[in-house]
């Protein structure tokens, strides 16, 4: 059985009950300059820079099926050292993460929920809670310059003293009026986001977590798992397997750390790749924290 969700401000399509849809991806940048022309260069829309009030700020790609980009980069440092005194854990692992793994990545796994407040309570119950809940709101602007608010309320997990990667809960409470139809035609043809590709040495230690995070089960087991969200799929791969898929290296050992995305696309990209298979693969670069794969649909 399932639920169909037809309107609200998540990705629309059926949903398994219970198991929660991708809803953003965050990937840190030391620069949204730098950012938004490697988007641009690589066939991305990029939606205007919009400015969280606790000192970090983003320049979005969104996409067809509902999800998106968030590049994220510090644009007052003075109010992200308050903010992180003041308990925000958002900024908090924003900082965990660059001072770890440099100022270029992919560090977290967003997802939808339309409870933000349960979620929380069940990753305090599972000893996986990153720390306490954020709200908060920023203005949103589209591209003909119509303004609008949205505001968030997030719920955090993390595996046990992990730096690399973490996952949060996103409950839109109040989803932008606005009309994205401009910031969703691609040139490079990119409809949505099919799968998201992370990386560890121990695959088996880090099941539980994100089971417990999406509310989907692990399928498959060694150096592959698979959890299949209702828009997307999460692949836990090993070094190795990860080096044999993409012909990229894995990178410094880690716990858990998300590498890759792969993007439906409706004809091939014509950026500098590598194919792998029907893949085509970017390699990460300055303002592109993790490695892109574009594959193609009918």
């Amino acid at each position: 059985m399932t639920e169909t969700k037809t309107a609200g401000p998540y990705p629309p399509g059926p949903y398994p009950p219970g198991t929660y849809p991708l809803d953003h991806l965050v990937l840190p940048t030391a620069s949204l300059g730098v950012a938004r022309a490697r988007l641009v260069s690589l066939g991305f829309a990029v939606a205007p820079t919009g400015i969280h009030p606790f000192g970090t700020e983003n320049c979005c790609v969104f996409l067809e099926d509902g999800t998106y980009l968030e590049p994220l980069a510090v644009g007052n440092e003075q109010a992200v050292a308050k903010a992180i005194a003041d308990g925000n854990v958002f900024v908090a692992r924003d900082r965990a993460y660059r001072d770890k793994r440099g100022n270029e990545g992919f560090s977290a796994l967003v997802l939808g929920t339309e409870d933000a407040d349960a979620d929380h309570v069940r990753y305090v119950e599972a000893g996986l809670s990153a720390g306490d809940m954020l709200s908060f709101s920023r203005a949103f602007t589209e591209p003909a310059g119509k303004s609008d608010t949205a505001s968030f309320k997030l719920a955090f997990a993390s595996g046990t003293g992990a730096t690399d990667a973490f996952l949060f809960a996103c409950e839109r409470i109040n989803a932008p009026k606005v009309d994205r139809t401009a910031l969703q035609m691609h040139r490079n043809g990119a409809t949505g986001i099919i799968e998201v590709v992370a990386v560890s040495n121990e695959p088996s230690e880090q099941h539980r977590l994100i089971s417990i995070a999406t509310r989907s089960p692990a399928a498959g087991q060694g150096s592959s798992t698979a959890f299949s969200l209702p828009n997307a799929t999460l692949t836990l791969l090993d070094p190795v397997a990860f080096e044999t898929r993409f012909g990229i290296p894995a990178g410094a050992p880690s716990e858990l750390r998300f590498a890759g995305i792969v993007f439906s696309v409706l004809a091939a990209s014509s950026v500098e790749h590598e194919i792998r298979g029907n893949d085509i693969v970017v390699r990460p670069a300055s303002g592109q924290g993790a490695a892109f794969i574009f594959r193609e649909i009918a």
